[in-house]
């Protein structure tokens, strides 16, 4: 007999508020992604509003494809690094604008324990788990569902992941919503219930350029976080169980606006050395749990920003420094080439690793309880 979550389903009816959108059928568009081996044909969904934003997802990876935003002189340009197709985004290994779990970012080993049993999961990043393992979330077809309202439009994605999948224990049931804001945000819904204690972190891998994408770099872009505290990384990329205060490390110091090729190319930190640019944890000031601001991102040339704003405790800021290998030859939208550094990808998060390292809170969902996070994205222009 099936198990059923009630209260999953009361949780995502009571904080998500959504309702069908029959009245305004123009503001969801849906069309033929084409089809992944093994998965089946997907889908793309773009969401409009009234003030002329458009977000695009597909139901490949729960995947965040667009995303059309104004700069200082009122042009709406594509800001989100993707592909024409599922077919593309499932030859590249960049986990562009995927949901990553069950757990994003790294175990150290691929191995944890919990309750007192050892479990080994699937090794894809030199000796350590990445990103939900070697087959992620990202490479899955996700049931979609067109919810919100005419002003404030959605789409729902969920899925259930087995039971030893990726060696994780438990089977768990997910969702996450995709809502277009009035403002033009892009705000996401994460919930999730097992049904035997299991780890669970989940994001969103988009990588932005707000010069547009495929317009070349992210470099001469400037970058401000709401974080004192961030983890340095040992040379397999793991946290190596110590959070530093940014004061007197100016490489990691973004209290204030920097511009992020200036500091990568000064490399004067082994930190940048360890992985050719940024892919460090900041911790978010604030409590956790509570929406709070988290970052900034700003084009000076054409005045566009984006503020980040989450329930999580922690960002994985990582300044695409290996983007030119993990999607090859594949073609962008529009078929342009991302090299390195062609977008920045801030991940709302839980610490990675956590559940290796005592001085962190591992988050491991238990039965009867509801995983929950919110992170807006939220566009902007500067003053």
């Amino acid at each position: 007999m099936r198990r059923r979550f009630p209260s999953f389903e009361k949780f995502l009816e009571k904080t998500q508020v959504l309702t069908p959108n029959t009245e305004n059928k123009m503001a969801v568009e849906k069309k033929d992604f084409g089809a992944v081996e093994g998965c089946g044909n997907a889908t793309l969904y773009t969401l409009t509003n009234a003030a002329g934003y458009s977000a695009s997802f597909t139901d490949y990876g729960a995947t965040w494809v667009a995303w059309l935003t104004p700069d200082a002189g009122g042009t709406f340009s594509d800001i989100v690094l993707g592909f024409d197709s599922a077919e593309k985004y499932a030859e590249q290994k960049a986990y562009a604008g995927a949901v990553c779990g069950r757990v994003a970012n790294r175990i150290a080993g691929g191995k944890f324990l919990l309750d007192g049993k050892e479990y080994q999961l699937a090794v894809n990043n030199g000796e350590n788990h990445l990103h939900g393992g070697v087959r992620g979330w990202n490479a899955y077809l996700w049931t979609a569902e067109v919810c919100g309202s005419e002003e404030e439009p959605a789409v729902k994605f969920s899925r259930v992941s087995p039971d030893g999948e990726e060696g994780y224990p438990g089977t768990v049931k997910v969702a996450v919503t995709y809502t277009l804001c009035a403002d033009g945000a892009v705000r996401i819904d994460y919930a999730a219930e097992s049904d035997a204690a299991t780890p669970i972190n989940l994001t969103n891998h988009a990588y932005f350029n707000l010069a547009g994408h495929g317009t070349g770099t992210v470099l001469a872009q400037w970058l401000k976080l709401a974080s004192d505290k961030f983890l340095p990384i040992n040379e397999k990329n793991i946290p190596d169980g110590e959070v530093w205060h940014v004061r007197g490390l100016a490489p990691f110091d973004f209290r204030i606006f920097y511009q992020i090729g200036s500091r990568i190319a000064a490399r004067n930190a082994q930190q940048l050395v360890y992985g050719k640019g940024y892919d460090h944890c900041y911790v978010i000031n604030g409590l956790a749990g509570t929406l709070r601001p988290a970052a900034t991102l700003l084009n000076e040339a054409n005045g566009r920003m984006i503020t980040v704003e989450t329930t999580e405790p922690a960002m994985q800021v990582y300044s695409g420094n290996w983007l030119a290998d993990a999607i090859g030859n594949v073609p962008g939208k529009d078929g342009a080439v991302y090299g390195d550094h062609s977008g920045i990808a801030l991940e709302t998060q839980h610490v990675p690793d956590a559940i290796n390292q005592g001085q962190f809170r591992a988050n491991i969902l238990v039965p009867g309880r509801v995983y929950s996070s919110t992170t807006v994205y939220r566009p902007g222009i500067k003053g």
